[in-house]
């Protein structure tokens, strides 16, 4: 049985995300082609979304309310899709904006399946990290890459977590921590970031 505590926990790496995803919009705006930039939005406000309704379910379940399991299952291909279009978004990161231009990539069709939704998670978590730290990097804030790759481990982390048996509390609490290693070091790169000028750079050069 899920404790209240650990359900209640499960908010604040989603929260951490938002943060993040809400600065990162804020100062990319105008330094990416605009369908990207549409992308690595929706995307971010995707993966958003699927955390507080995995969080909500976990909630719902330790209070004794219910056990609402299409909450659980759609969280991992709706988020999967999420970091697929932030992680196409972010590729272009530093490219300007263009009327002229198309959007890099489409909405992925949905597919039934854990296996699929592996190879869409990687690629986009891969996408969206290449596209910060590169960005970081050429801010020449190290700090910002550091912490960007620590994200990006620990994300990595909790999918190998997703995958053990969380009837153990103790498997639980680990898998707290590492979310919120994860999305806390991802919202203190974009703080960096932010702190560092991005939103009023004209440009980020190569």
């Amino acid at each position: 049985m899920v404790s209240v505590l650990i359900a209640l926990l499960d908010f604040f790496p989603v929260l951490l995300f938002g943060a993040a995803a809400a600065l990162l919009q804020r100062d990319l705006y105008g330094k990416m082609v605009k369908g990207a930039y549409a992308l690595f939005t929706a995307g971010t406000i995707d993966v958003t979304m699927a955390g507080l309704l995995k969080a909500l379910h976990k909630l719902l379940y330790a209070l004794g309310v219910c056990d609402f399991q299409p909450l659980k299952q759609m969280f991992f291909p709706v988020q999967a899709i999420g970091f697929l279009l932030a992680g196409c978004g972010a590729l272009s990161i530093g490219a300007g904006r263009s009327k002229g231009r198309k959007a890099l990539a489409a909405a992925p069709p949905v597919y039934a399946g854990t296996f699929i939704f592996v190879g869409v998670m990687l690629t986009g978590l891969s996408m969206l990290y290449a596209g910060l730290g590169r960005t970081a990097a050429k801010m020449k804030k190290p700090a910002a890459v550091a912490l960007f790759a620590v994200s990006f481990v620990f994300s990595l982390g909790m999918g190998y977590l997703a995958s053990r048996d969380f009837t153990q509390p103790a498997m639980n609490w680990m898998a707290e921590l590492v979310n919120i290693v994860a999305q806390g070091s991802l919202f203190a790169a974009a703080l960096i970031l932010h702190r560092s000028g991005l939103a009023e750079r004209e440009s980020i050069g190569d």
